[in-house]
């Protein structure tokens, strides 16, 4: 059957992990969304369910705050339960 060239753009990390996934699998890129594809064909759709997760408020929050927390320099880190655990003796 012959071929035809498609370009997608992807964001590089996606692709990375995509890639080293597919090779696992023994496939490249190129089979991956040839299957895709052929089961997008076979269903009449998407051959999985697309929606927005709903969570709930307090993870939300919850989620948003550890991202706070990382992004603050004043909060102090542990490499490892040790220092943790003085830390918290204190």
């Amino acid at each position: 059957m012959p071929t035809a060239p498609t370009q997608i753009r992807i964001d590089i990390d996606t692709k990375k992990a995509a890639n080293e996934l597919f090779s696992e699998l023994g496939m490249d890129m190129s089979e991956a969304v040839n299957i895709f594809l052929r089961q997008c064909i076979m269903r009449g759709g998407l051959p999985f369910s697309v929606s927005v997760p709903e969570y709930s408020h307090d993870l939300l929050e919850a989620a948003q705050e550890a991202k706070r927390i990382t992004r603050d320099p004043s909060i102090t880190g542990y490499d490892d339960m040790d220092s943790l655990k003085k830390a918290l003796e204190r």
